[in-house]
């Protein structure tokens, strides 16, 4: 027997009203790295032999550093989301919940941009 209405149910909405919206974001992120995870690696490991500077002119060719980008960005989303979820199922109290929310979205926004700073001084 479910708790939910049957209306809720149509709409995707649980308790939390907030509906499936950050399991789909999740999916669709996880569906995303796939082939930029197989491009990353085979990009890496046809570079094994590689000196600084051709990897250096690699990923200053703009279709690899967007991928890069695309990748870092999708990767610390994704990050992002499954640490929430960790926080949002497992911290019963509210105030640390609300301080580790804080630090799991602070600690990726520097990741994040510390990786596209990082990228982009090399590729520029």
């Amino acid at each position: 027997m479910s708790l939910n209405t049957p209306i809720s149910k149509v709409r995707g909405l649980g308790s939390a009203k907030s509906g499936t919206h950050h399991w789909w974001m999740q999916k669709i992120a996880a569906v995303a790295l796939i082939p930029l995870t197989i491009w990353f690696v085979a990009s890496i490991v046809q570079m094994t032999q590689a000196d600084y500077f051709t990897v250096k002119a690699w990923l200053s060719s703009p279709v690899s550093a967007i991928l890069m980008l695309v990748y870092i960005v999708t990767g610390v989303y994704h990050l992002r989301l499954g640490l929430q979820e960790i926080v949002e199922d497992y911290v019963p109290n509210k105030g640390p919940k609300t301080f580790y929310s804080f630090a799991i979205l602070f600690g990726c926004t520097i990741i994040a941009v510390a990786c596209i700073f990082s990228v982009l001084k090399i590729a520029l």
